[in-house]
């Protein structure tokens, strides 16, 4: 059984798909306790949850008829039956995109990796959890997920640009780079990725905060 905080049909706000519809599972807990947390409620032991099986969980996706899923949180990967989720949602026809935190180790054990993918956070300096990151997971992206960069500051930046040139990210997966809501203008980090050359690397913001109230659940 996983425990569910939230569950709704919205569009994906940042990634590869964004814009795009998507039906949305939030999952509780998270192992992290980043300093710009936007859904940090989720992750508090006292939050409401329901446990929902893998059928409950599949049939619910069905009614919603959306081809894309996301599995957030929190930190989805932390639920116990998080790779039967996934395997079900992508043998219903589904793309399944996976948004962790950089710190869990990720696998390429799912059925149809084709239908499966990580949005992977990589947490810079201004998180305060970078020492959380397990760099090994680099190595099990492709073509079809991505490294996001939430940047606050400067030496955010800085950090975001050293990683993704030792990895060789652009090369490997998408690469985005998103501000901390409120923290460092969109303008700056255009100027930064202009200035350093960063090419194929993208610039997003959170679409759904600019659509409704940056503080509103369910979307």
């Amino acid at each position: 059984m996983a425990k569910v905080v939230e569950k709704f049909v919205s569009i994906n706000g940042e990634g590869p798909h964004a814009g795009e519809i998507a039906a949305f599972i939030r999952f509780k807990g998270c192992n992290l306790n980043c300093s710009y947390c936007d859904t940090r409620w989720a992750n508090c032991d006292d939050v409401p949850y329901t446990e929902e099986s893998v059928e409950q969980l599949t049939e619910w996706i069905r009614q919603t008829a959306c081809n894309n899923v996301t599995l957030t949180g929190g930190e989805p990967l932390l639920q116990e039956d998080i790779v039967p989720i996934i395997d079900s949602l992508a043998a219903l026809g589904c793309r399944v995109e996976i948004e962790t935190n950089g710190s869990i180790e990720l696998a390429e054990c799912f059925k149809n990796r084709e239908r499966v993918c990580y949005t992977m956070d990589y947490k810079l300096p201004s998180s305060g959890m970078e020492k959380a990151m397990n760099k090994s997971n680099f190595q099990v992206l492709g073509r079809h997920d991505s490294v996001k960069f939430v940047s606050g500051t400067k030496e955010d930046l800085d950090r975001a640009k050293q990683i993704i040139e030792e990895y060789d990210l652009t090369n490997r997966c998408h690469v985005f780079i998103s501000p901390v809501f409120g923290s460092i203008s969109p303008a700056e980090i255009v100027s930064y990725l202009i200035s350093n050359n960063m090419n194929h690397v993208r610039l997003q913001l959170q679409m759904h905060k600019f659509i409704w109230d940056p503080d509103k659940r369910g979307v």
